[in-house]
């Protein structure tokens, strides 16, 4: 068995070797750069399959969680010798199962999508670098490879989601995307440094080496206080997981760093699939979920399910007025997010994870879908300009129906199954966040149902002919729309006891199911879903129903809480002042002063320029010049001749004696 596991390394390193030779293609090779792309994370995808398989097998029933390590020599650092580490867990093998399946989907997708694009080898390039860096992620047994993969993916989707950088909007958004979770980044930083100070180490699981989940190191960890000032003293593991949380906060875009993800609609589709769905996003929440042993029972647990369910709510509202519709999909995944966190933060490490594993796969069929819809509609993405697209895009229509059922809740959809453990676990623990969850519920069935209504039933108001897309777009619409039908039956209590419960976390017990729960779910879904008949779906419009309605609390709405303007007022004017009067201390203090430096410097040598012309070269250089040719002169009178002598000295001896009589 550990024969193949042993060689889990080679999962990210096909797309990184694709990358790699993808990125020495000219432009002319644009279906060999797809081809290559396609079959390193398809050998990626194969691979993790095989390394399922051979773990399931290897799995003795009644010895808890089975972890395979793989430790390599690093560096050396204060004497203690740091190691390359990979973990084959549960939780590692579901993360590679469907990072590997949704990227090849959209890799495949890709193709249809960026037929026409001049630059798609760099589009398959950074495709592949981006899964490459996400799979890495996920593999690692140490939060310093850890860390430098969570970079490695955020530079990535700065790459992606400004790859058509010559529009202004898209070279925006990227850079916004990059700042923004940095700022989350810097907590998850600082908090690594406090681990290591603390620790010693960085390492999760350890054979012979210090590791952080070990029982002794957990106890050190949740057993020491520190004073945090305005705070007093807490447990050093809520303040360790306040930090690291922040860094979740920023990739898994919970408020307040949200912002950058509605942002980055403005790259290709596929993109937004991939960031949405399986990788980015997901990092936050996976993270989350891998440092669960050292947050479980903590104070950050309940910083983290208040922010997600905050979160959560938060974002549905916006949801239900905007008219793009990809960002409709763009706040329901911040909303979505959030409910992941709030499941985590409330203990429901199952929960969490199951909605993360659901959601990727009707996550990136919508967000595939909408991609289709746009390419049928000839680049539209307002919703107010379509309507009837269900008879001219039928599979389209029918893939993005099944998404829109599985992220409302609706039985027995994927979505109905893990919503519900999330629904259950806050009914169990938090009714306050069990009330938000469900009208979160609601809103979720309201927004999507008002984006079937506006887009593919009603009067066609799109300005062209729409068509359907090739089939390169549509059979991975097809494969998703499968996989958000049936996933969620993995989870279910009610069918094979919960295998994937067992799967995850065998030596936990999960909150059973309640029927109340899910009854009061899906009739909330359905009402929201009644709802939008009532307001989209029996009549009309041009202008949307919801706005005289709502009048200006959606105006609110539309314009997302006016947080951008918020944010653009205050920490962006800030920080925009500030640098600029760095600069004007730069040019006037810096600057000037080495000018005036500079001139006097320049003044002083030019004096000793004419000191020296008018002293040196003048005065003594001319003295000299004068001895020089006077020597010259007088060896002339050195003939060697005696009777030139003879007169020398006789004219010398009368103009002596003429000087003697004188005087």
């Amino acid at each position: 068995m550990e024969g193949l596991l042993n060689h889990c390394f080679w999962i990210p390193l096909f797309p990184l070797f694709a990358a790699a030779l993808i990125a020495i293609f000219k432009n002319n090779r644009r279906k060999a750069a797809s081809s290559l792309a396609i079959l390193a994370i398809a050998l990626s995808f194969i691979f993790s399959i095989l390394l399922f398989l051979v773990y399931l097998r290897g799995h003795e029933e009644g010895h808890g969680t089975l972890r395979v390590l793989l430790h390599f020599p690093w560096f050396t650092s204060g004497g203690t010798p740091e190691v390359i580490s990979f973990i084959v867990d549960p939780l590692t093998l579901m993360m590679l199962l469907v990072v590997t399946l949704v990227s090849l989907l959209v890799f495949i997708y890709s193709l249809g999508y960026m037929h026409e694009d001049p630059n798609s080898v760099r589009f398959f390039c950074f495709l592949s670098l981006f899964a490459a860096s996400m799979l890495s992620l996920v593999i690692s047994n140490h939060l310093l490879i850890l860390f430098m993969c969570w970079e490695l993916v955020g530079l990535c989707s700065y790459l992606l989601i400004g790859f058509w950088y010559e529009k202004p909007e898209a070279a925006e958004a990227a850079k916004k995307a990059f700042i923004v979770t940095r700022i989350g980044d810097i907590g998850f930083f600082i908090g690594l440094l406090l681990l290591y100070q603390k620790t010693g180490s960085l390492l999760l699981y350890g054979e012979g080496h210090p590791s952080l989940f070990s029982p002794e190191m957990l106890h050190l960890l949740k057993t020491h206080a520190v004073t945090v000032p305005f705070f007093g003293g807490i447990l050093l593991t809520t303040l360790l997981g306040v930090l690291l949380f922040m860094g979740a906060m920023g990739k898994s875009a919970q408020f307040p760093l949200h912002v950058w993800l509605p942002d980055a609609m403005e790259g290709p589709t596929p993109v937004s699939a991939l960031i949405h769905a399986a990788t980015m996003v997901a990092a936050g929440v996976f993270l989350v979920a891998r440092m669960f042993p050292l947050l479980d029972g903590t104070g950050a647990m309940t910083v983290i399910s208040w922010t997600g369910g905050f979160t959560a709510l938060f974002a549905a509202t916006i949801a239900i007025a905007q008219f793009d519709i990809k960002r409709v999909l763009a706040y329901s995944t911040i909303s979505q997010l959030g409910y992941m966190m709030m499941g985590l933060g409330l203990g429901g490490l199952v929960a969490g994870t199951f909605h993360l594993m659901t959601h990727a796969f009707f996550k990136a069929l919508l967000f595939l879908g909408s991609g289709s819809v746009i390419h049928g509609c000839h680049g539209e993405q307002d919703m107010r300009k379509m309507g009837g697209l269900r008879k001219e895009m039928p599979v389209t229509f029918w893939t993005y129906l099944t998404g829109t059922l599985a992220l409302a809740g609706i039985f027995p959809f994927s979505g109905f199954f893990s919503k519900d453990e999330i629904l259950t676990e806050a009914f169990t623990k938090n009714r306050t966040l069990y009330g938000i969850g469900t009208l979160t519920a609601f809103l979720t069935a309201f927004y999507m149902f008002r984006q079937i209504f506006m887009v593919f039933l009603g009067k066609g108001r799109l300005h062209g002919h729409p068509h359907e897309s090739p089939p390169t777009m549509l059979w991975p619409l097809r494969i998703l729309a499968v996989l958000a039908l049936v996933s969620g039956f993995v989870g279910t209590p009610f069918l094979f006891h919960n295998p994937f419960h067992h799967f995850i976390a065998a030596d936990r017990e999960g909150v059973a199911p309640s029927y109340l729960v899910m009854i009061v779910s899906t009739t909330v879904a359905l009402s929201g879903i009644l709802t939008a008949y009532l307001i989209y779906g029996r009549r009309a419009f041009i202008e949307d129903p919801l706005i005289p309605a709502l009048k200006g609390f959606f105006r609110l709405l539309e314009k997302k809480y006016y947080m951008d303007e918020l944010y653009q007022n205050t920490f962006v004017r800030a920080i925009s002042s500030l640098a600029s009067l760095f600069k004007t201390v730069d040019q006037v203090l810096i600057d000037g002063f080495l000018h005036l430096t500079g001139f006097a410097s320049l003044t002083l040598s030019r004096f000793n320029q004419w000191i020296d012309n008018f002293f040196i070269n003048g005065g003594f250089d001319k003295a000299c010049a004068g001895i020089r040719g006077g020597g010259g002169k007088l060896g002339r009178l050195q003939t060697g001749r005696a009777q030139d002598y003879l007169l020398y000295a006789s004219i010398g001896a009368m103009v002596s004696y003429l000087l003697f009589r004188l005087l």
